[in-house]
């Protein structure tokens, strides 16, 4: 129930399909010569994406949860696995292409080639089913394979995880495959942003990971100067209003150990 609603907040409240809504409903009130109800929210996305476009409000906001754990991280002298997170392939378009369709997340499973310098015999657990609720065929860890084989990686030696079709899902499902004991050193590895919502959901499941961010999209030090650029400004906006949503609700529904996690807790 749970990721259902979830998909379906994430669909009402999605900038862009906000516009979309807020078009129809100007529409509608002209039709109807509801003419001051049209001005109202004429204004009123006027103003929004005027701040979108102009302030870098989405980029803030995005560059907080980055900061919020360290690249880079101190690694134990030994590591006894690693997991890395799905949402870096597109299995649907992998399997009707016949090639490899990998986003800018590509870092999730490259990063595991440097982690295996380190320590070569670390356990490897792939995290990923499909978190489209319409399409549960098509699965991440189906066609990740052939992503490891890419990177010199050998696929024998991964453990694939393919029900997961959320974060909480990831942890959850993982912990209870690996069972990891307390004093085992287990790397994290996620997107930066996306790196506070995974690591509470993971001490939530009871597994104490050490974060290991990759994939970061801002340099970290940015200042608050305006600009203008709204395709850009929606894109950083909806990034992440979608990750303080997820912080959100995840501690509300007691599937994270803290709204905003951070190192140490």
């Amino acid at each position: 129930m749970f990721f259902w609603l979830s998909k379906i907040l994430w669909f009402l409240v999605h900038p862009l399909n906000l516009l979309f809504i807020g078009i129809c409903a100007i529409a509608i009130c002209f039709l109807f010569s509801w003419n001051r109800s049209a001005r109202a929210i004429s204004y009123s996305m006027a103003i929004v994406c005027i701040a979108i476009a102009t302030l870098p409000i989405g980029v803030s906001v995005v560059q907080e949860l980055e900061n919020r754990f360290p690249a880079n991280p101190a690694l134990p002298a030994e590591i006894e696995g690693i997991v890395v997170l799905g949402g870096v392939l597109n299995a649907k378009m992998t399997r009707v292409r016949g090639g490899l369709s990998i986003n800018d997340a590509v870092e999730r499973i490259s990063e595991v080639k440097v982690l295996l310098e380190h320590s070569p015999q670390a356990r490897i657990v792939f995290s990923g089913g499909s978190g489209n609720p319409l399409d549960q065929e098509n699965k991440e860890a189906h066609v990740a394979p052939d992503a490891f084989r890419r990177f010199a990686i050998d696929p024998d030696r991964v453990l694939f995880e393919d029900q997961s079709r959320n974060t909480f899902e990831n942890a959850k499902f993982t912990f209870d495959i690996i069972k990891p004991k307390r004093d085992e050193n287990w790397i994290l590895i996620t997107s930066a942003f996306h790196m506070p919502r995974s690591v509470g959901a993971f001490r939530k499941a009871g597994w104490h990971v050490i974060p290991y961010p990759v994939d970061f999209v801002t340099t970290g030090d940015m200042t608050f100067r305006p600009s203008f650029n709204f395709m850009g400004g929606v894109s950083a906006f909806s990034r992440a209003l979608h990750e303080c949503l997820g912080l959100l609700f995840y501690w509300l529904t007691d599937r994270s150990e803290s709204l905003f996690p951070a190192p140490g807790q």
